[in-house]
């Protein structure tokens, strides 16, 4: 593991570690007594840096009495390089891994970009329910569960942060969960859109093809870290930090902003709709 700068793959090995060590009782000084290392080479690996060995990492996962599962997916972020990570879920369910639930939590900033439906960080329980129940990758009997789990996601959104949320207006007049469920998550965006650290812009049907075509992402960006690009499809995830890969999603996302309406546009805009017949 070579050494680099802060990246997803890097935190999360990290972060594992540290949750290992911990688990021990031991500090970092004396686990790098035990070891016969300087403490710096312990820093190193519990804030994902690298600059260690993979015979390093076993004798530390094998000191601390690592489990089969925690070594496996230590060793296999340990071997993972390039600019993009792969994530398959065993539940196939991308938006509930822990990765991104973590890079979610550590955020300052969040720019989201959605096409055909409301984004889930501003889905209302209802709304949200009934998507999670449409997927052909979630059992049935695990819905309720998943869709819980979604809804606690919001709790993020909440002062001191930043979020700018460019929605297509195709997605506003998809009626989900019938027209009781449909109106209130348009009320709801009326409501979350007021609060000063949301920017709520639709993109008009008017304006035709567009950057955003390339399909939904956000942008998540922290106060210590590069940002790093989400991506989806229905069973699997990929975490960009890549400055490149970052630069092409932040120019789709200026695009964006070039012609979406502005923030009370968009509210008159979901204003007229609740209004229609």
């Amino acid at each position: 593991m070579p050494k680099r700068s802060s990246s997803v793959v890097g935190r999360e090995f990290g972060g594992t570690i540290r949750a290992i060590i911990a688990r021990t009782g031991l500090t970092h000084r004396k686990l790098a007594e035990l070891l016969g290392w300087q403490e710096a080479k312990i820093s190193d690996m519990t804030l994902g840096k690298g600059g260690v060995t993979e015979a390093d990492v076993l004798l530390l996962l094998g000191y601390c009495r690592a489990t089969v599962e925690e070594r496996e997916h230590l060793l296999a972020l340990f071997r993972e390089s390039g600019n993009a990570w792969l994530q398959m879920p065993e539940d196939g369910v991308p938006d509930q891994v822990r990765t991104l639930i973590d890079q979610e939590q550590d955020a300052d900033e969040i720019d989201c970009w959605s096409m055909i439906i409301v984004p889930g960080l501003l889905q209302t329980p209802e709304y949200g329910y009934v998507v999670t129940e449409h997927s052909t990758v979630i059992k049935a009997e695990d819905v309720p569960k998943v869709a819980a789990a979604r809804a606690a996601r919001a709790e993020i959104l909440e002062p001191g942060r930043k979020f700018t949320f460019f929605v297509h207006e195709q997605a506003l007049l998809l009626q989900v969960g019938g027209p009781e469920v449909w109106r209130e998550q348009l009320a709801h965006l009326l409501r979350m859109s007021v609060r000063s650290y949301i920017s709520l812009r639709i993109i008009p049907r008017s304006a035709g093809m567009h950057a955003g075509a390339c399909g939904d992402f956000r942008v998540m960006k922290f106060p210590k870290y590069p940002p790093v690009v989400y991506v989806d499809s229905v069973n699997s995830c990929l975490f960009f930090d890549d400055p490149d890969t970052v630069k092409v999603h932040e120019d789709i996302l200026t695009a964006l902003a070039a012609i979406a309406l502005t923030e009370e546009e968009s509210r008159a805009v979901i204003d007229n709709i609740l209004e229609g017949p």
